[in-house]
């Protein structure tokens, strides 16, 4: 090390070690990713899962939401620190305290709602696609049944 340099090539080797090393670790993740979706995200693999790996198989393709668990949690994380420095405002004003305390807590609740309304509109709506392909299904069985009584006669 030179006199006057202040290390600056250590900090320049290393950087440039570091954006190597995220270029190869995003290949490795691009590969991954890609043998991962053919090989056990395929939906013909689906059926001889069971245990750990239909519950990674069904994290994995998106069959279960952790969305509506992670946003109780966020809500009431942020229920409790709005009504604790809620408190902080009780020398200032008592009305300001009130205030902070309910109208804080409401604007939060509704967030919370609406985010959540979203995620039970699409429970619904996989619901409401279940019944459909069942009846569906039912549709297609009668009338198959329809045309052997036919073919019968």
């Amino acid at each position: 090390m030179r006199y006057g340099s202040y290390g600056t090539e250590l900090v320049s080797s290393s950087s440039t070690n570091a954006g190597v090393w995220v270029i190869v670790s995003l290949l490795v993740a691009i590969c991954g990713g890609i043998v991962l979706y053919f090989t056990f995200l395929n939906k013909d693999n689906a059926k001889d899962y069971q245990g750990f790996t239909k519950k990674l198989y069904d994290f994995l393709s998106f069959k279960t939401l952790s969305l509506e668990a992670i946003l109780k949690i966020c809500y009431l994380v942020i229920a409790i620190f709005i009504t604790i420095t809620s408190f902080s405002y009780i020398s200032t004003s008592v009305i300001a305290f009130l205030l902070y305390l309910f109208i804080g807590n409401v604007v939060a609740r509704i967030i919370f709602e609406s985010a959540l309304l979203v995620i039970m509109m699409y429970h619904k709506l996989n619901e409401i696609n279940d019944n459909l392909t069942v009846k569906k299904e039912n549709k297609k069985e009668s009338k198959k049944d329809e045309v052997k009584k036919e073919d019968n006669k």
